[in-house]
C-alpha cells in the first residue's frame, strides 16, 4: 500500500484539470499575443481564467498576475514593493517561507529595506500586539504575514493584522499559498495589498501561480523583453498551466465545504490514534480546527533511535510524509519554522498533510506504521 501525506508539499492533479489543461495542450496552440485568430482564441482562454479567478477571490480581472507560482509571487510583491513604492520597513515572521524570509533577508542585506521580526508564540500564532507595536514605531512599512504556516498549520488572522496595517498606513502582503483553495479568501473584504497563490497546492499543475495586486498600486516588472501580464511579466504566457489553475480553484471552491468537514474528520482521527498508540507525542502549532490548517498535522516524535532516519523508513513501509528537527548538522538546515518556536532538537517534527482524495484507511495504515517504525 502506498499512502500519500504530503499534501502540503504537493497535491495530485484532478482529472478535470488534467482535461482541461489537455484540451488546451491539444486545440489552442496560439501565442496570446498574436493579432490574428487563432492568437485571439488563446488570448480570450486566458482572459477568461483571469476573470474566473478574480471572481473566485472578490478581484477585478486586473489585479491578477499570473507567475509561475508562489515564489515569484511573493518575490514580486516584496521587491517591487522595495523598488517603485517606497518602502523602506518590512515587517515580517520568523516562521515565513523561505520565498518571503530569503527575499527579504537579502533586501536587507543590499541595504535596500530593513526588515523588522514580530514575536510569535510557541504555536505559530503571530502577536498582534507586537505587530502593531512595529507598525506604529515603523508606519508605511510593508508587513509580510503568512495566511496558514506550511509547516505548522497555524493560521493568522489576517483581518485584524489588515485593520493595524490601515492603522499605520502599512501594506499588507499575504501568501496564501496553504489557504487558497482551502479556504473562502476575499481579498477586498480582508483589505489585502498583496496575495501570493500556487496552483499545484489544491490539485492544479506545478509551475503556475498568480499575484493580486490591488489596483491602486503601480508597479513596473521585474524583468523586462514583452509587454505581458499587463507590462508586469515579460514572456508568452503558460495557458495551459493558467487554464489548469483556474479550473483547479473553481473545482476546489466548489467543493471546500464537504472537503473541509471531511479531512478535519480525518485529522481528528489520526491526533486520536497517534496519541492513543505512541506515547510521548505531543502536537506542534494550533491545532483547534478554528484556527489551523485542516489539511496539516505537525507531530513532535520524542527522542528515538529511528527519528534520524524516520521519513526514509516510513516511506519503506508505504508512507510519504515530510518533516524535520530543529537543528542544523552539515549540509542539511534544520526547520527554521521549529527553531522559531523553539521545538526541542531531540525531538522529530514530522508533518501529514492531507488532500481531498485521502481516505480514513490510509490514515490508519499510516499511524500503524509510525507505530511500527518508532518500536522498532
Amino acid at each position: 500500500m502506498r499512502v500519500y501525506l504530503d499534501n502540503a508539499a504537493t497535491t495530485p492533479l484532478d482529472p478535470e484539470v488534467v482535461n482541461s489543461m489537455t484540451d488546451v495542450l491539444s486545440n489552442y496552440y496560439g501565442n496570446p499575443s498574436a493579432q490574428h485568430s487563432i492568437g485571439r482564441s488563446a488570448k480570450g482562454i486566458l482572459e477568461t481564467s483571469r476573470r474566473k479567478i478574480a471572481e473566485i477571490i472578490g478581484a477585478s480581472s486586473s489585479e491578477i498576475i499570473f507567475t509561475s507560482g508562489g515564489t515569484e509571487a511573493d518575490n514580486l510583491a516584496i521587491r517591487c514593493s522595495v523598488n517603485d513604492l517606497g518602502i523602506q520597513n518590512i515587517i515580517t515572521s520568523p516562521i515565513e517561507h523561505h520565498a518571503v524570509l530569503s527575499t527579504i533577508e537579502e533586501l536587507d542585506a543590499k541595504g535596500l529595506a530593513k526588515h523588522h521580526l514580530v514575536n510569535i508564540s510557541a504555536k505559530g500564532e503571530i502577536d498582534l500586539a507586537h505587530l502593531e507595536e512595529l507598525a506604529s514605531k515603523y508606519p508605511g512599512s510593508l508587513i509580510c504575514i503568512m495566511h496558514a504556516n506550511n509547516e505548522l498549520g497555524t493560521m493568522a488572522d489576517l483581518k485584524a493584522i489588515s485593520e493595524i496595517a490601515k492603522k499605520h498606513n502599512c501594506l499588507f502582503h499575504s501568501d496564501t499559498v496553504q489557504t487558497m483553495g482551502h479556504f473562502d479568501i476575499k481579498v477586498n473584504e480582508i483589505g489585502l495589498d498583496f496575495l501570493a497563490c500556487s496552483a499545484h497546492k489544491f490539485n492544479g499543475p506545478k509551475g503556475v501561480g498568480f499575484l493580486y495586486i490591488r489596483n491602486n498600486h503601480k508597479l513596473k516588472p521585474l524583468f523586462t523583453g514583452g509587454g505581458q501580464e499587463k507590462n508586469m511579466r515579460a514572456g508568452t504566457e503558460n495557458i495551459p498551466g493558467i487554464v489548469g489553475l483556474a479550473k483547479a480553484l473553481e473545482v476546489s471552491t466548489a467543493i471546500m465545504k464537504e472537503k473541509r468537514e471531511k479531512l478535519m474528520a480525518l485529522k481528528s482521527l489520526m491526533m486520536e490514534l497517534i496519541q492513543n498508540e505512541i506515547p510521548g507525542v505531543t502536537f506542534n502549532g494550533v491545532t483547534d480546527p478554528d484556527k489551523s490548517l485542516y489539511t496539516v498535522l505537525n507531530v513532535s516524535i520524542p527522542e528515538n533511535n529511528a527519528n534520524e532516519m524516520l521519513l526514509f523508513k516510513l516511506d519503506i513501509e508505504g508512507v510519504c510524509a515530510s518533516g524535520g528537527s530543529a537543528c542544523s548538522s552539515g549540509a542539511s538546515k534544520g526547520s527554521h519554522v521549529l527553531a522559531a518556536i523553539n521545538h526541542p532538537e531531540e525531538r522529530t517534527g514530522l508533518r501529514f498533510s492531507f488532500g481531498k482524495y485521502t481516505t480514513e484507511d490510509e490514515i490508519r495504515y499510516a499511524v500503524e506504521k509510525l507505530k511500527k517504525v518508532l518500536s522498532e
